[in-house]
């Protein structure tokens, strides 16, 4: 596959950032600390999905890690006192989890997003997988939910993701023990979409983001994604039918309805013309509205 390479923080930094045809890929670049989760890794993560959102040429993403490793969790560097908060109190009384910060940054993407986990995940290094549409795992991953290992509590919202996405009997054995979960668990269990060989997990997740996007509308794709996401903490089936019918009724009035319609009448490829980066508010409104 030819990519294109760009830096959103240096080609050494943090966080480095690839192109290959519409769909971006973010690589965690801490490969001598086995991608260990820092503050410059979350300013640098959240930066990414920033400008992706803003790029209409990027209509999907992939998250993956560079070396052997996906990301080994927070960097220890600190020893006992690596969770000690260092800033002031946030508008609660306490300060933001750095991890929940760059999970509700992932949740609310405009793209669909793919972790392509290339080798061991542990800590905040699996959790902010939770809020990817898929996950792909190589056959090299292992997945740790550690926190009470290292006398802590599940981090990165993943106590309001995990039991959705695996159920709450698993999650609960896999936060409350903090045991390693093989890839094979973790594609029984659901976490994983699929168990590639680690040389082909990248290019595997950039074939099924393409599968996402290629023939659709990326406003359609942009409003499914924070339809699905929001309708998770719904109350009732309700809550879906109001929110489908006012997202339907600006739908229905786009350039990209006719678009749909027209060419699959004629038998030929659509061309929607529609901007994820014209959206007004609706996305990230619908988004808040689950917070």
């Amino acid at each position: 596959m030819d990519r294109t390479l760009t830096v959103g923080a240096g080609a050494n930094g943090p966080v480095v950032t690839e192109r290959v045809g519409s769909v971006a890929i973010l690589r965690l670049n801490r490969p001598e600390r086995l991608n260990a989760f820092t503050e410059d890794v979350r300013a640098g993560m959240i930066a990414a999905f920033d400008d992706f959102d803003a790029d209409d040429g990027v209509r999907a993403v992939v998250l993956t890690g560079t070396g052997r490793a996906f990301c080994a969790g927070a960097d220890l560097a600190r020893g006992g006192d690596t969770f000690r908060p260092e800033s002031g109190e946030g508008d609660d009384g306490f300060p933001p989890d750095a991890g929940g910060q760059v999970a509700l940054r992932i949740f609310r993407s405009t793209k669909p997003v793919i972790a392509a986990v290339n080798g061991p995940a542990a800590g905040v290094g699996v959790t902010m997988t939770l809020p990817a549409d898929v996950r792909i795992g190589s056959d090299t991953a292992k997945f740790g939910f550690v926190f009470t290992r290292r006398g802590l509590v599940p981090e990165a919202c993943s106590t309001w993701f995990l039991p959705r996405i695996v159920g709450i009997s698993t999650a609960a054995e896999w936060a409350l023990g903090g045991r390693m979960v093989t890839a094979a668990e973790a594609l029984e269990r659901g976490l994983l979409r699929e168990v590639v060989p680690a040389e082909r997990v990248v290019d595997r997740a950039i074939e099924v983001a393409n599968e996402m996007i290629t023939g659709t509308a990326p406003v359609s794709v942009a409003l499914t994604r924070s339809l699905l996401w929001t309708m998770l903490g719904a109350p009732g089936p309700e809550v879906a039918h109001r929110a489908e019918s006012e997202v339907l009724y600006g739908r229905g009035l786009a350039a990209d309805v006719q678009e749909g319609v027209q060419a699959f009448l004629a038998k030929r490829a659509p061309e929607f013309t529609d901007r994820v980066s014209d959206l007004p508010l609706a996305v990230a409104t619908m988004m808040s509205k689950s917070d």
